[in-house]
């Protein structure tokens, strides 16, 4: 047996173990939630991001659906509703400073605040071996900014509880600083996103800004970005680096109003966005996002999960 099958067979295994683990109900002491929970699922109307929305509605959690165009997120609603699910829709779009604000109103008023947060939403624009750079901006607006946006908005609306609030952003190996393949060759750049201590978030924008001046001045591929999916990884770097620094603001709250932020690597999943060309379910997609966010006892923050194992950044 070669290197390629080991591997493979390795990973086959392991997808065995997370199914046969997502079968194992949560015991009593272990469910730090109840249905006066509040998880809100960004991107929701389909995919992975409808997928994590089910598993947390089935665990007995009141889910809230968001989705930019109403009338997806209403009729994805209307499935959940059916199966006698607690979940509720609103629209939000992540770059909208109306809409972040309207949702943040909605979601005071209707139930106080909330406790675990999804970044699911997201936009890609490149299949197969495309690497086009044309819809740049539009992808590091959504994936980073609007990612931001949330976790901004949405953190003085976490509720405090022994258990901690929960924010799980969903980003990609693609996103890996020093992937051998797809990392970031400029050394410089990847020192300064490497090093946590000294990480800020006008290091993290500036490096996103510098990308998106490089593609309108036309020398984006000499500037030592990742060569697959390039706006993309980028984005989900950036995701992940923020991730990191939250973490570390995040670490100064008192006990009870903690909040512990986590990202994780779905792999290729058979969605629109891959153009239905992933090998990954959407039910092993979503599992390590609902794992991150029900953990409970391991108080992890800070850290970067794929098949609810630890990789690193």
């Amino acid at each position: 047996m070669d290197k390629k099958e080991r591997a493979k067979e390795k990973k086959e295994k392991r997808r065995q173990e997370i199914s046969l683990l997502r079968t194992i109900p949560y015991s009593d002491h272990q469910r730090w939630w109840s249905s006066e929970t509040i998880a809100v699922v960004t991107g929701a109307n389909r995919g992975i991001g409808f997928e994590i929305a089910h598993q947390l509605a089935s665990h007995g959690i009141t889910v809230v659906l968001t989705s930019r165009e109403t009338a997806v997120g209403e009729e994805a609603v209307k499935v959940f509703q059916e199966g006698g699910l607690n979940v509720a829709f609103h629209q939000l779009d992540i770059v909208d400073p109306v809409s972040i604000q309207t949702f943040c109103d909605w979601i005071k008023e209707t139930y106080g605040g909330l406790d675990i947060l999804i970044n699911n939403a997201g936009v890609n624009f490149n299949f197969g071996k495309d690497n086009s750079v044309e819809f740049s901006e539009m992808v590091i607006q959504v994936n980073y900014f609007g990612t931001k946006n949330m976790i901004k908005a949405l953190t003085p609306l976490m509720r405090p509880s022994p258990a901690g609030s929960r924010i799980v952003s969903v980003t990609s190996r693609l996103g890996r600083l020093n992937s051998k393949r797809n990392g970031i060759s400029n050394v410089a750049v990847r020192e300064q996103l490497e090093n946590v201590d000294s990480l800020s978030e006008e290091v993290i924008d500036k490096t996103m800004n510098t990308f998106l001046e490089q593609v309108k001045d036309g020398t984006w591929e000499s500037g030592g970005w990742p060569h697959v999916f390039t706006d993309y990884s980028l984005s989900k770097l950036a995701v992940n680096a923020y991730t990191r620094l939250m973490a570390r603001i995040f670490e100064e709250r008192p006990e009870g109003e903690k909040i512990y932020v986590n990202c994780y690597c779905p792999g290729w999943v058979k969605t629109a966005m891959t153009g239905w060309a992933g090998h990954v379910t959407i039910e092993e997609a979503a599992d390590t996002a609902v794992w991150l966010a029900l953990l409970p006892d391991q108080f992890v923050s800070g850290k970067f999960f794929a098949e609810r194992r630890e990789i690193n950044f």
